[in-house]
C-alpha cells in the first residue's frame, strides 16, 4: 500500500467555490482507476472548523507505487493539477494499515489528518520501531471501531520518520479525532474493498 497527498495552499481571499466546481466536474474520472484504493477530495476553508488556511489537499491510497507513478508521471491525471497549480510537491508514505469502520457503506462528509513524528526510543534489539508501529496500528483499529468511521489509514514516511493517520467520517458526523479537519467533497474508491 502506498499513500500520497499534495496539499495546495490557496490565498486567503480565494473563492473556495472554484474548488467545489472543479471537483464536481472531474471527480468521477478516478471512480474506476485500476490500482487505486481510494482518493478523497479534501478541502478546508480558512476560518471553518479551526482551519488557518484555504487548502485543496487530495489524499490517495494506492495498491502499490506503480499506480501512483502512472498517475503522477505518465499522464494519468496529475497533469490536470500541474496545469492549474503548477508542479506541487507530493507527500508520500508507505502504507501500514487500513481499517474499515462501521460507516463504510455510508457517504463520507469529513476527514481528519494527524501527522506525528515517531519518537526515537532506546532500542537494544532493533525492534523498537516494530513495537511502536504495533501500538499505532492497535490505536487505529480502536478508532476505526467508532460508529461514525468510514475508513481509517495509517502510513509512514521513512525519510522523516513521521506517521500520517487519515480518518474518513460519515456525512453529518462530528469527528472525535484531533488533527487537521477537512471537508470531503467526493471519494473515488474503485478498489477500497481490497484493503479492509
Amino acid at each position: 500500500m502506498y499513500a500520497m497527498q499534495y496539499p495546495i495552499a490557496l490565498p486567503a481571499d480565494y473563492d473556495m467555490e472554484i474548488i467545489r466546481k472543479r471537483v464536481a466536474a472531474a471527480s468521477s474520472m478516478l471512480d474506476d482507476r485500476a490500482g487505486l484504493g481510494f482518493k478523497a477530495y479534501l478541502m478546508r476553508a480558512r476560518g471553518v472548523a479551526g482551519s488557518p488556511v484555504n487548502e485543496y489537499a487530495p489524499f490517495y491510497v494506492w495498491r502499490d507505487a506503480a499506480g501512483a507513478a502512472d498517475f503522477l508521471l505518465r499522464g494519468g491525471g496529475f497533469q490536470n493539477i500541474v496545469r492549474s497549480f503548477g508542479r506541487v510537491p507530493v507527500r508520500q508514505w508507505l502504507g501500514a494499515a487500513v481499517f474499515a469502520g462501521p460507516a463504510r457503506g455510508e457517504e463520507v462528509g469529513a476527514a481528519t489528518r494527524r501527522l506525528a513524528l515517531l519518537p526515537p526510543e532506546p532500542d537494544q534489539d532493533g525492534l523498537g520501531l516494530s513495537q511502536l508501529m504495533e501500538r499505532e496500528t492497535a490505536d487505529l483499529r480502536e478508532l476505526a471501531a467508532h460508529s461514525d468511521v468510514h475508513t481509517a489509514v495509517l502510513a509512514v514516511d521513512p525519510h522523516a520518520w513521521q506517521t500520517v493517520r487519515l480518518t474518513l467520517w460519515r456525512a453529518g458526523a462530528e469527528p472525535v479525532e484531533e488533527g487537521d479537519r477537512y471537508e470531503v467533497l467526493h471519494v473515488s474508491a474503485p478498489e477500497l474493498d481490497r484493503f479492509a
